[in-house]
């Protein structure tokens, strides 16, 4: 798996959401687009998870949470950047979303769960915050960011 099939995987659905603004009721628009049980959502799964084999995705790690930026914002993603962090059982940095994020959700631990969602998507809106979180066992999860934009800090 090379980066840039990688990344002509992920331009699927970051060509088709193009324009579209970053909030909750895009959810809806992946799921029906993107289901996860599709074969584009599996067809970037199976590209995760070797990519992690091979040793270029989820390079870095700190707290017990594996990470990287996988391609910086561009054109050719219509704007938007990815990073995939693989975690288990853990609470990440809090951090704010200036332009919203778009998360993939990949549980590798059947029961687990990403901020409480199951497989699939989940669209935070400009300017949110959280401490991502994985329980229930082991998670990919691929992040789409408008601009490559994320602050981290405190939680407040």
């Amino acid at each position: 798996m090379s980066k840039t099939a990688f990344q002509a995987l992920v331009a699927q659905v970051t060509s088709s959401i193009s324009g579209l603004p970053v909030e909750s009721s895009l959810r809806a628009v992946l799921d029906a687009k993107f289901p996860p049980d599709g074969k584009v959502f599996k067809e970037i799964e199976a590209a995760c998870h070797k990519a992690v084999a091979e040793g270029w995705m989820c390079e870095r790690e700190h707290g017990g949470i594996r990470y990287g930026r996988v391609i910086e914002a561009s054109d050719a993603l219509d704007g938007f950047s990815v990073d995939v962090v693989h975690m288990t059982d853990v609470v990440g940095p809090h951090h704010r979303h200036p332009a919203g994020e778009i998360d993939m959700i990949m549980p590798i631990s059947p029961d687990a769960r990403f901020d409480n969602a199951p497989r699939g998507w989940l669209v935070y809106g400009p300017d949110s915050a959280h401490r991502p979180t994985v329980s229930g066992g082991a998670a990919l999860v691929l992040y789409l960011l408008p601009g490559g934009q994320i602050d981290f800090t405190r939680a407040k």
